[in-house]
């Protein structure tokens, strides 16, 4: 959901360049998001995404999906083994 700014500020400063396709959900804003059933309506903040992972696979399917508490930070590694796994 954050812009492509965002990702690139975010790639540059935190984690290094990605060589993997990354989109934005910025506008018209949430559409996807609201596809994928995790635009936030209500509190903490309306409007906002639940925090997600997505992988999606060569076939255009969803290989991995999980939903996690705003608080915390997606399972780096259970996500790696998916995308090896999906692959």
């Amino acid at each position: 959901m954050d812009s492509i700014a965002s990702h690139i500020a975010w790639q540059k400063k935190e984690v290094g360049t990605l060589d993997l396709p990354s989109c934005a959900d910025f506008f018209p804003h949430g559409e996807v998001t609201a596809k994928f059933g995790i635009l936030r309506e209500g509190p903490p903040v309306p409007g906002i995404s639940e925090r997600a992972a997505f992988i999606v696979d060569r076939r255009g399917r969803i290989a991995f999906a999980r939903v996690y508490a705003l608080d915390q930070l997606p399972d780096i590694d259970e996500i790696l083994r998916s995308l090896r796994s999906s692959s």
